[in-house]
Parts: structure tokens; C-alpha cells; sequence
């Protein structure tokens, strides 16, 4: 499992981080918030999230996580 950095963009902390042992980005934003998140929201006000982590090769990935439209 990778370890994952999960920044709660819901919050007016200066720092809502939280660090996560997770599979998948997905799996570590539902560890650490508690909320589903999926990939590729074309709809910025239902975005919640970044996901930050290191691949084997010691490259630095991110992803945007938006809240589902069924939710």
C-alpha cells in the first residue's frame, strides 16, 4: 500500500492535511474524510479534495477529487 497525503479543500484549517496508507486515491479520501470521491468533475463548486502521493520512481502525482452527482 502507497501513503497517501489527502487535502481537505471543505475546510478553512490552514492546514487540513491528513496522511493515509491506502491502495488508491479513492480509498484514501474515504479513510481520511469519510466522503467518495471520484475522478474527472468537470464541476469545480463540487470539488473536495487533492491527493498527493510519490510512485516508485520518486515522481510526486496529484489528483482532484469531486463529489459524486448522485450524492
Amino acid at each position: 500500500m502507497a501513503q497517501f497525503r489527502v487535502i481537505d479543500l471543505r475546510s478553512g484549517l490552514v492546514e487540513p492535511e491528513h496522511l493515509v496508507n491506502a491502495r488508491s486515491p479513492e480509498e484514501a479520501v474515504l479513510l481520511a474524510l469519510g466522503e467518495k470521491g471520484v475522478r474527472g468533475g468537470q464541476n469545480r463548486s463540487r470539488l473536495f479534495c487533492r491527493v498527493y502521493w510519490t510512485d516508485a520512481e520518486g515522481q510526486t502525482n496529484m489528483v482532484r477529487l469531486y463529489r459524486p452527482l448522485w450524492e
